[in-house]
């Protein structure tokens, strides 16, 4: 049975695929699908003609830089709006005003925040996924209902917490983030945490670990401790740690004992710092 013969069967499968991530029809690189496709019979002939390889193609991390030359200049709009922001809701503007990121222009909404922003505990995860995609909000997938239930099991909620990524617009195909495209989300989280002021920051997976702390370990190495982010000027800087990401707990459900203890530091070092006021 072909799938044109059984409009239902093929329409199960775009859903399924859809709600596993693949929703978007692109490769790595770019390739030209108009280009006509060479019989057998005509290989010996366009053996002379020169070939392009694909590493002669530029990948996706280095497509902003060499399509337009003014990566350094986007940047830097990016530093001096965030910086001009002095309240978070002035900095959600500034951020769905923003068009110097590729990843709006593939994005359906600008993921900008959830939860409370007076809350002295803040959470910045990846990346936006589909789901968040859709609603405009962070952690409402499966690894957001996750991460509803770690919070709740520290006497935490949405309430009480504030929950935002380290990019604002979801990857397609939820593929990792390039260099440049964290750089450009960057002055804008720096600012955002900076606004915000948490007692306690925690970061939620690899990306936002290294991205937010400098450092080239995994999260498998960096959990567990504790750090001082400084956002802007801050001298003193935010206690931060790090943790599993919820969509890695849902596939390595070994790893919620470490992260049980993660939270359990997370919730003491909320109660002392609290007390020590």
């Amino acid at each position: 049975m072909s799938l044109k013969s059984d409009p239902q069967l093929a329409s199960t499968i775009l859903r399924w695929l859809v709600e596993a991530g693949a929703d978007e029809a692109i490769e790595d690189v770019p390739f030209n699908r108009f280009k006509p496709r060479v019989s057998h019979s005509m290989e010996n002939a366009q053996e002379a003609r020169p070939k392009i390889e694909r590493a002669d193609i530029p990948d996706a991390s280095s497509a902003v830089g060499i399509k337009s030359g003014k990566f350094e200049a986007i940047l830097e709009e990016a530093r001096r709006t965030a910086l001009a922001s002095q309240t978070v809701e002035e900095l959600r503007g500034a951020v769905e005003q923003f068009n110097g990121c590729a990843l709006k222009r593939t994005a359906t909404n600008t993921v900008f925040s959830d939860g409370n922003p007076d809350a002295d505990l803040m959470l910045v995860g990846e990346a936006p996924g589909a789901e968040e995609d859709r609603t405009g909000i962070p952690f409402v997938g499966a690894a957001g209902q996750l991460l509803d239930l770690m919070l709740a099991a520290i006497g935490r909620d949405r309430s009480s917490a504030y929950i935002s990524n380290v990019l604002f617009w979801r990857p397609p195909g939820n593929r990792n983030p390039t260099n440049e495209e964290v750089s450009l989300c960057l002055p804008f989280v720096a600012r955002h945490i900076a606004l915000v002021s948490p007692r306690v920051l925690v970061l939620v997976g690899g990306i936002a670990a290294k991205t937010l702390l400098v450092r080239k370990e995994g999260v498998t190495r960096l959990r567990g401790k504790w750090y001082r982010y400084c956002p802007d000027d801050d001298v003193d800087g935010i206690e931060t740690t790090a943790i599993f990401h919820p969509a890695f707990l849902l596939r390595k459900a070994v790893q919620k004992r470490e992260t049980w203890h993660d939270l359990i530091a997370i919730r003491t070092r909320l109660a002392e710092s609290k007390a020590g006021e």
